[in-house]
């Protein structure tokens, strides 16, 4: 068999077929959501709601505590996202649109960055586990990721430079990991997250401001 394929479909050889099985649900929700979140449509939430529950349990089963609090995360502000994208002036128009960041706004998601990793490091401290250097990097991706999320629920710009620069980060850890959907997943993420910040670029200046 080809190097390539041994190195992401060899550890799947031994793992359980209903784990293949939700993390090749995950897979496809997970893309889903992430082509609704680049033409700014709300079923990004719902879709990725599926996704992201998925993975908790399945990262939960691997105890890899850093990537299942990311996902539980993804999970809790994606409800406050969905609710967010849905409020509508007037009945007519969105309350929120796609703006940038302000400086109070940049202060929060640093906060929301330190406070995530800071819990996460805790998490694997509750669960006993050892934390070696891949775990620091779940840590650290895991503040860079709920941050993203965050802008993202508010429709900021800067979610897409967040995700693509976790992304990037995500792509070689979940192979070496033997996660191989994961990490062509992310590896999706990342293309299609340079085209998320694109076209929200061009639409930012269509937006009515609402600060």
């Amino acid at each position: 068999m080809n190097p390539i394929f041994d190195f992401f479909l060899g550890p799947y050889e031994d793992r359980e077929l209903s784990l293949i099985i939700l993390e090749a649900t995950a897979f496809f929700f997970g893309i889903a959501s992430v082509v609704y979140a680049k033409k700014e449509d709300i079923l990004v939430y719902p879709t990725g709601l599926v996704a992201t529950v998925i993975t908790t349990y399945i990262f939960f089963v691997d105890s890899l505590f850093g990537d299942m609090m990311m996902n539980f995360y993804y999970s809790m502000m994606s409800i406050y996202g969905w609710w967010n994208w849905a409020r509508r002036r007037d009945n007519r128009q969105p309350v929120v649109y796609i703006t940038r960041t302000s400086s109070k706004e940049k202060w929060i998601g640093f906060g929301f960055f330190v406070l995530t990793m800071l819990v996460t490091y805790g998490v694997y401290k509750i669960f006993g586990a050892e934390i070696g250097p891949t775990n620091y990097v779940d840590i650290f991706t895991s503040g860079v990721f709920f941050t993203a999320m965050w802008y993202m629920a508010n429709k900021k710009l800067e979610n897409w430079t967040l995700w693509i620069l976790g992304d990037l980060i995500t792509v070689p850890l979940y192979a070496y990991r033997g996660w191989g959907m994961f990490s062509l997943q992310y590896l999706i993420f990342t293309v299609l997250a340079i085209q998320g910040y694109l076209a929200w670029k061009k639409s930012l200046g269509k937006s009515p401001q609402t600060s």
